[in-house]
């Protein structure tokens, strides 16, 4: 009873850092205040679909929630720039996942969220980075974050472009299956959605 009652203090410890975290990134970058959480609600829905083990889902949904922890290196008025970044500047965002990693792997966490938070860039055909990774040498968690992330950040506001719709966010994900995004997530992630009655964009 004591070592459950431990291990039980322990978790909610390890699940209110996550949460700090998260929000102490989304304070920096006003523009994607909530994005995290949106992102790690649409990966939930997304790995529960996929019906995976309830310790993965666990896994996707906390690396989702602190996916771009990293952000908290880049200055704040290139993340608030309204206007298409340069490929200097683009350079210097594209370190987000590096420090990520850089942050989470000195927390002790019973999950890979280190690992995963630094993959979600990469795509299955190898132009993602950091390290071009293909196919399944990208962790599945990482798969669905990408897929995610780019649903939510579409939908999202951003100062040098509107937010989308829902349906076109999808329409463009599916534009990716098979190419840059891994097509069962992708199908999942559809069909997800299917259930609230949207469908992807003519």
């Amino acid at each position: 009873i004591e070592r459950q009652r431990n291990h039980e203090e322990l978790k909610l410890a390890w699940n209110r850092s996550l949460d700090v975290l998260s929000s102490v990134t989304e304070f920096k970058d006003p523009y994607t205040a909530g994005h995290q959480r949106g992102v790690a609600e649409i990966a939930e829905s997304i790995a529960r679909m996929m019906s995976l083990p309830e310790a993965k889902i666990e896994a996707i949904s906390k690396s989702a929630l602190v996916h771009d922890i990293g952000k908290l290196y880049i200055p704040a008025d290139i993340l608030n720039r309204p206007r298409v970044l340069t490929p200097l500047e683009y350079k210097l965002v594209k370190m987000h996942s590096q420090s990520g990693r850089d942050i989470l792997s000195k927390i002790k966490l019973p999950w890979p969220l280190a690992e995963i938070v630094f993959q979600h860039h990469e795509r299955i055909d190898g132009s993602g980075y950091p390290r071009g990774l293909k196919g399944d040498e990208i962790l599945l968690e990482a798969r669905i974050i990408a897929v995610a992330d780019i649903v939510d950040a579409m939908t999202s506001h951003r100062p040098y472009r509107p937010a989308c719709s829902i349906g076109d966010a999808l329409r463009e994900v599916v534009s990716m299956r098979g190419t840059s995004l891994d097509p069962d997530v992708v199908d999942a992630c559809v069909a997800a959605f299917r259930m609230k009655g949207i469908e992807p964009a003519a």
